[in-house]
């Protein structure tokens, strides 16, 4: 695969994982000290790895929130709870994320984890 055809394969993956609004609104925040960021992480992440055979995108979604609990990438947790609605998963498949992670992670993350799990659930009105 090109760069090029990767790129295309990234911008159409993250759209169905992310949606489009979460999309439109990072590209409209790019500017040229961005852009080669973004382009590096939508041919990379989003072109090579989203679109691997080898798992779906369900189980993806798992393993992203996960890391990102473990990171305390809050933000991104959030925005990856969302996404895994798009993946599949539900509000109980969420939840036992959350517990399995922290069982590992720590109490603490295991708060703040259901914390902006909720708030992306009413994001999403769910």
């Amino acid at each position: 695969m090109t760069d090029e055809e990767r790129q295309a394969a990234g911008l159409e993956m993250r759209r169905k994982v992310l949606g489009e609004a979460s999309v439109n609104a990072s590209r409209t925040n790019r500017d040229d000290f961005s852009g080669e960021i973004q382009d590096y992480i939508l041919r990379q992440v989003w072109g090579s790895v989203w679109n691997r055979p080898g798992l779906d995108l369900k189980t993806r979604s798992c393993m992203v929130l996960s890391v990102m609990m473990a990171l305390g990438r809050w933000e991104e947790f959030r925005l990856h709870v969302k996404a895994g609605f798009n993946n599949g998963l539900n509000k109980d498949e969420v939840k036992e994320i959350i517990l399995q992670n922290a069982a590992y992670c720590g109490a603490p993350a295991g708060q703040r984890a259901t914390v902006e799990a909720q708030a992306a659930f009413r994001e999403m009105n769910v």
